[in-house]
């Protein structure tokens, strides 16, 4: 299994160009879980017994890696931080989904969710991407170009925040907090620092995750939700919080359909601005 799941990782690059090539002709990568049906398809194969796909790509990390340690906490001035959880509420296909965010674990990731919900970010936009076959995967939204209804579901997937003060595209470090230390791991993946302890927020069912490109730091406004445990994407993607009410709603999510609103309903006193 183990190494299957090694091939997981080193192929999605590949995989990536070969599902998105309208990402690949516009020169710049499509977010991460875009790429992620070639990937489910080769764990289930992997997990079946069955011949994964043997494409090869860099490894993520050397056999002589340095012993885990939390790395250094990122520059992270002017982002949005979340001390302690809140609560998001959802309206999707005329039903709430309630969402805890917990900034407990993962301060940055959850801080930058809640303040895109308060700014009425995600008010309006659809779920352009979902995977259901060969399994439940994922439903994947919050591009802000998916507002314009004149924008084909094609060209979907590559966009992010635009932060009206600096005019550019607002990104957040990879931060994931693995089981047994105080603090996240900033922009690398498990494997790259050799971490062998499960993330405190793992990829259960109903996880809300942030989707990305295969640069760790490079997440915006785009994120998914888990429709099944996708344990394969532990470490690797960063968990901010779980729906905890309305999954059902999630699991009839199609292509197209949208986020009506979402409002942040408790905690917005939590939401702080690092100076």
């Amino acid at each position: 299994m183990q190494r299957y799941l090694h091939q997981l990782r080193s192929t999605a690059s590949t995989a990536s160009i070969a599902l998105n090539p309208t990402a690949a002709r516009a020169r710049k990568p499509s977010l991460w879980l875009g790429t992620i049906a070639a990937i489910a398809a080769l764990w289930i194969a992997g997990c079946a017994g069955q011949p994964a796909d043997s494409r090869q790509a860099s490894p993520l990390s050397s056999p002589n890696a340095p012993a885990a340690t939390p790395s250094a906490k990122p520059a992270a001035q002017g982002l949005a931080r979340l001390d302690g959880k809140a609560t998001v509420v959802m309206t999707i296909k005329g039903q709430p989904i309630e969402i805890e965010v917990d900034g407990t674990n993962a301060p940055l990731t959850a801080g930058n969710f809640v303040d895109l919900v308060k700014r009425g970010v995600y008010d309006g936009l659809m779920f352009h991407r979902v995977v259901r076959e060969p399994v439940p995967f994922v439903v994947q939204g919050g591009d802000p170009r998916s507002k314009d209804p004149k924008v084909p579901i094609t060209e979907l997937g590559m966009s992010g925040f635009i932060d009206p003060q600096t005019g550019r595209e607002r990104t957040i470090p990879l931060e994931i907090k693995p089981q047994g230390q105080s603090e996240p791991v900033y922009s690398a993946t498990f494997e790259e620092r050799n971490i062998r302890q499960p993330p405190v927020l793992n990829h259960k069912r109903g996880a809300v995750a942030m989707a990305r490109s295969q640069f760790p730091d490079s997440a915006s406004s785009q994120f998914y939700f888990a429709l099944s445990d996708l344990q394969p994407l532990d470490g690797s993607y960063a968990v901010f919080g779980y729906v905890t009410k309305g999954m059902e709603t999630i699991d009839q999510v199609q292509q197209g359909d949208r986020i009506e609103n979402a409002t942040v309903t408790a905690g917005l006193e939590n939401l702080k601005t690092n100076p």
